[in-house]
């Protein structure tokens, strides 16, 4: 039970980089992206092949993996520069599915559908499997705290000024004198960077990655977590990803105990119980469960 939730918890620490790196490019930027688990992959892949197939230090391979979802998402960006809203959306869900399927296909590079095995993982044989989860949590929760003081720092900085007034009039933004495509290049390269070191975490504690383990679900999990904790505060990011991660885990032990389910009808009901709480949370409480301050109080009309 107590490696059960620490493998949990270790969930939540990655879930909470990825919320948070949605949180600069939609949060922040205004910028709709339904490709996170393409820059996910990304990250997953550059680090396990490094490690792998080269020999590369976990450390580098890392590290290489969140640079390489960083040049990719601002590619990205640059390509979708003209497109907004559900264009946006539509073609970043397609980059990721491109991801999906170039990684099931291109077998001499990532052993296609079998997938990488063999992954390794920091002081994986020098510690036991308890010690090596509980040293993982540790791992994960620094660089979390690491990557939310510097996106804090960022939405608190001119840069992250500027994101936000580009997400509420992009065109008196630039009429201000500043340029939105190169603000929001950087905003989309900034957040694939935490979403690419997310999949690379993710790659070393499994040891093992596959392209059906990158499926659009997990997107529509870190926008929950966002949505619930509040789009555009980075404290909130951290907890809609704590709150998902414990709820999706709740509900696999409550389905059971309803008499007369087959496990494709708990599965289903696990599905309507998640969509359920979202609506329900988003009727209640809308702007998340910490909404993003104001930065300027909002004056009332004169009547």
């Amino acid at each position: 039970m107590e490696n059960y939730l620490i493998a949990m918890a270790v969930s939540a620490g990655l879930y909470a980089l990825m919320a948070l790196g949605l949180n600069v490019i939609w949060g922040m930027a205004g910028q709709v992206n339904l490709g996170l688990v393409g820059f996910f992959a990304v990250g997953a892949y550059v680090s396990a092949l490094l490690t792998l197939k080269l020999g590369a230090p976990i450390a580098a391979g890392v590290v290489a993996g969140a640079l390489a979802a960083a040049a990719v998402g601002a590619v990205v960006s640059l390509v979708t520069a003209r497109l907004r809203g559900d264009y946006l959306a539509i073609v970043t869900l397609g980059f990721a599915e491109t991801i999906r399927i170039v990684a099931s296909n291109e077998i001499w590079l990532t052993n296609g559908t079998d997938g990488l095995s063999g992954i390794p993982g920091p002081f994986r044989a020098a510690l036991t499997p308890e010690q090596f989860n509980l040293f993982y949590l540790c791992l994960v929760a620094a660089l979390v705290i690491v990557v939310f003081a510097l996106i804090d720092r960022l939405a608190h900085a001119p840069f992250g000024r500027v994101l936000r007034a580009i997400r509420d009039d992009e065109q008196a933004t630039a009429v201000a004198g500043k340029y939105p495509l190169a603000f929001k290049v950087k905003a989309f390269a900034f957040g694939s960077a935490a979403l690419g070191l997310s999949g690379a975490l993710y790659a070393h504690y499994t040891s093992y990655i596959a392209p059906d383990l990158f499926l659009p679900l997990l997107t529509l999990y870190i926008k929950l977590a966002l949505l619930a904790g509040g789009v555009g505060n980075n404290r909130g990011a951290v907890l809609g990803a704590v709150v998902v991660v414990t709820f999706l885990e709740s509900t696999r032990f409550l389905v059971p105990l309803i008499p007369g389910l087959s496990h494709v009808q708990g599965a289903a009901l696990r599905e309507f119980i998640i969509s359920a709480a979202l609506i329900v949370t988003l009727r209640l409480r809308p702007q998340g469960l910490l909404p993003e301050a104001r930065m300027h109080p909002v004056l009332e009309k004169e009547k």
